[in-house]
C-alpha cells in the first residue's frame, strides 16, 4: 500500500456533560509486519466509569481477535458472551465497529448496534455491498451484525460514529428527534465538497463540535466521530549524523537530493557534508527560540536545519509526553515534532560515525548514543502515532 495511499485515522470525542471519563472507547493499531491497520470504536451502556469499563473490554477484545484473523461471527459471539448482563435491560451491552484494512486497500467492516458506518467516495456515499448476519447461537439468537468488504481508492473515506452524534439536539425545538443520520451525513458531504482534502482529524473535530452545539455545548451523551481517509502520503526525510565512512558522504548526499518530500537535517557536521557535496548555501542561525537548544540554521532546499543530538533528544521527550492538548513552541525540537506529526511516511537516515563529545559521562544518559535516541523516536512514531517509519543506518 506504500505507493497507493496513506491511511489517515482519527477519532474525536466529547464526554457526556458532567462526566470526567468517556463511555466511548476508540483503539487503533498498525501491525507493521502485515502492513495492516485496525480501528475499533465501542460505546458502553450509559456513561461514565461503568460505560468506559464495558467499552474498554469490548474494544480490547475486538482489536485482539481481529488482529488474530478470527471470523466475524466468532468475534461477535465471544464479545457478547463475555460482557456482563444489565440487570434492568437483561442484555450484555456494548456496541462496536471494527475496521480492518490490509496492505492492498482491502477494507473489512464489522458493526454491531453502532449508528450505520458510511463509506464515501469523494463527496458521495459509496455502497460497498453491506450484508446482514443474524446470529443463531442459543445465547445470542436473533442479534444482527452488519458487515462489508471493499477495495479502497485514493480519496475514499470511512465514517464511524457513536449515538452521541445522531441523537445530539434531541428534545430541542430545532431537532426534536435528534440530529439524525441523514442530517449528519449531509453536513459531512458539504464539508468534503468545500474542503476535499480535509484531514481525518479536522473532519471528526467539526462533527463533534456541531453535535455539541446541537446540545447547547452540554452533550447529553458521549460523542465520538471517527474518520478514515485514504489519501496521498505526506513524506518526510530526517538525516542525523555523518556516515561511518567518509567515502559514503556522496551517497548520503544523493539520497537527500533525490528524496521527494520535506527534509530536515539534524547536526552541524551532517549539514556541512550535505552543503559541501550538493554545493548548497548554508548559513548559521542567530535567533534563539528555545533556551535549551542552539538556534536553527538555514540551507537552500532543506526545510529545517538544527543541531544534532541535543535536539533529537528533546524531540524524543516531546513525543513521549505529547497529548492532544500539548502546546508546541517555536524551538527547533518543537518544529521537528510538528513536521513529524504532519507527515505519514517518515524516512530517517542515521549516520554512525562516533562523535566523541557525546561520550562525556557528565551528559545525560539518553545523549550517550545517537542510535538509542533515534530508535526511541522510531518506536514512539510507530506505536503512539501510527506513522510509517523506515530507519537506515549508514
Amino acid at each position: 500500500m506504500e505507493d497507493k495511499f496513506h491511511i489517515d485515522i482519527d477519532c474525536q470525542q466529547l464526554f457526556h456533560h458532567g462526566d470526567m471519563i468517556c463511555g466511548d472507547v476508540f483503539l487503533s493499531r498498525r501491525i507493521k509486519e502485515e502492513n495492516r491497520t485496525i480501528a475499533v470504536l465501542s460505546d458502553g451502556m450509559g456513561s461514565g466509569v461503568k460505560a468506559n469499563v464495558l467499552a474498554t473490554l469490548t474494544a480490547s477484545m475486538a482489536m485482539n481477535f481481529t488482529a488474530e484473523h478470527k471470523d466475524v461471527i466468532s468475534i461477535a459471539e465471544i464479545i457478547m458472551n463475555t460482557l456482563p448482563v444489565c440487570s434492568v435491560r437483561k442484555v450484555s451491552y456494548s456496541t462496536f465497529t471494527v475496521i480492518d484494512i490490509e496492505y492492498d486497500g482491502t477494507t473489512k467492516i464489522i458493526e454491531f448496534d453502532n449508528p450505520c458506518c458510511v463509506v464515501m467516495r469523494g463527496a458521495e456515499v459509496y455502497d460497498p455491498g453491506w450484508r446482514t448476519i443474524t446470529l443463531d447461537s442459543e445465547e445470542n439468537q436473533g442479534k444482527q451484525l452488519r458487515t462489508c468488504s471493499f477495495t479502497a481508492r485514493k480519496e475514499d473515506r470511512v465514517l464511524f460514529w457513536s449515538d452521541g452524534i445522531m441523537q445530539s439536539g434531541m428534545g430541542s425545538r430545532e431537532l426534536p428527534f435528534g440530529w439524525g443520520h441523514e442530517n449528519a451525513l449531509n453536513y459531512v458531504k458539504n464539508i468534503v465538497r468545500t474542503t476535499p482534502f480535509i484531514s481525518a482529524r479536522n473532519l471528526g473535530l467539526q462533527l463533534v463540535k456541531k453535535a455539541s452545539r446541537n446540545d447547547n455545548d452540554e452533550p447529553k451523551d458521549d460523542t465520538s466521530a471517527g474518520v478514515i481517509y485514504y489519501r496521498e502520503p505526506r513524506k518526510l526525510l530526517i538525516c542525523t549524523g555523518p556516515p561511518f565512512e567518509e567515502d559514503k558522504d556522496s551517497e548520503y548526499a544523493m539520497r537527500v537530493y533525490h528524496f521527494k518530500g520535506k527534509k530536515i537535517i539534524c547536526g552541524g557536521t551532517t549539514a556541512e557534508i550535505l552543503a559541501r557535496e550538493l554545493n548548497l548555501k548554508f548559513a548559521a542561525g542567530m535567533k534563539i527560540t528555545d533556551p535549551e537548544l542552539p538556534p536553527a540554521s538555514y540551507m537552500e532546499g532543506i526545510n529545517l536545519v538544527t543541531e544534532g543530538i541535543l535536539t533529537i533528544g528533546k524531540v524524543a521527550r516531546i513525543l513521549d509526553e505529547y497529548t492532544i492538548d500539548y502546546d508546541l513552541g517555536d524551538g527547533p525540537a518543537d518544529q521537528i515534532v510538528h513536521y513529524l506529526l504532519q507527515s505519514d511516511k517518515i524516512s530517517i537516515i542515521s549516520g554512525t560515525r562516533i562523535n566523541f563529545a557525546h561520550q562525556d559521562p557528565s551528559l545525560p544518559v539518553e545523549l550517550e548514543i545517537r542510535r538509542t535516541v533515534v530508535k526511541k523516536i522510531v518506536s514512539l512514531l510507530e506505536e503512539k502515532f501510527l506513522k510509517d517509519v523506515s530507519l537506515t543506518f549508514i
